[in-house]
């Protein structure tokens, strides 16, 4: 089986490392090692000795299906996402220790979730390195954000077998730090259309609504909303899904509102926030606009 040159192009898209010289006609896949895996290792700053295991990370369940039924990386995906959510949960518990329950979960949700880790994925260039089956290779499986996710948890369960969780955190440490110091510092920045909801109920007595269009193939489809906000368009955002999208609407419109009512954010302004982190000041009266 021969491999194609990363500059290799087909149909006007360029194939990623890993693209195999038959993946588009008829012939079985047959499985071997992923050609993406040393350039993965050098950007995590990693040496694998497991080199069977790293392959197996780096393996889609289209091409092993495709291949005849050889590993695929679920188990492993399993795996890795425990180590991640148990690393981010020890680091944001240790820096913030203030925090309650409810804050600390909505942080690492904030943090774990499909769309963070797809753009981590892509910094890294790991769709050049998945080992994809025909189907999901031509429908744009390299830039999809559930695969890029599921193989980056995959491959941190591959490091936490092979190297342990000493090896494991500190990459995990690399690639979510400068995460963790933007959000741990930021009510809003958790989930801006629950902010923009809270701000605009407690100042207005209003709340937002989104307008979304989308556009392009299934497979590469692109999000614009808009939040309007007592029929004035405050923000606007766009994203690879509608919730991205609207949550980029929600960041521009939070901030144009919070400048103008004079508001900071949501958690340096009211002191009041109960165990599940929502705001717990009552809205303003409406003859006085005075807290109730």
């Amino acid at each position: 089986m021969r491999v194609l040159p990363r500059s290799t192009r087909a149909g006007g898209r360029r194939l990623g490392l890993c693209v195999h010289a038959n993946a588009s006609d008829d012939r079985p896949l047959t499985p071997e090692p992923s050609c993406g895996g040393a350039a993965l290792q050098r950007a995590l700053d990693v040496r694998v000795a497991d080199t069977e295991l790293w392959d197996r990370a780096l393996t889609h369940r289209s091409f092993a299906f495709e291949a005849g039924g050889s590993p695929d990386n679920e188990r492993l995906e399993f795996l890795g996402d425990a180590v991640l959510q148990l690393v981010v949960t020890d680091e944001i518990f240790r820096r913030l220790s203030d925090a309650r329950e409810g804050r600390l979960a909505k942080l690492r949700a904030a943090m774990v979730n499909t769309t963070r880790l797809a753009d981590i994925a892509r910094t890294l260039e790991l769709g050049d390195a998945v080992k994809l089956g025909r189907g999901e290779e031509q429908s744009g499986g390299r830039d999809k954000d559930s695969i890029l996710a599921d193989t980056l948890e995959a491959v941190l369960g591959a490091l936490y077998l092979d190297q342990g969780l000493g090896a494991v955190t500190q990459v995990i440490q690399r690639l979510f730090r400068p995460l963790i110091d933007e959000l741990s510092t930021q009510h809003a920045a958790l989930d801006y259309k629950t902010s923009l909801q809270e701000l605009a109920a407690a100042r207005l007595s209003s709340l937002p609504v989104y307008e979304v269009t989308d556009s392009g193939p299934d497979h590469d489809k692109q999000f614009v909303a808009e939040a309007i906000l007592d029929g004035e368009r405050l923000g606007r955002g766009q994203g690879r899904s509608k919730k991205a999208a609207e949550q980029a609407a929600a960041r521009e419109a939070y901030s144009a509102l919070a400048d103008r009512v004079g508001e900071t954010h949501l958690d340096e302004a009211r002191a009041g926030l109960d165990d599940a982190g929502t705001v717990t000041r009552s809205r303003p009266d409406a003859a006085t606009g005075e807290p109730a």
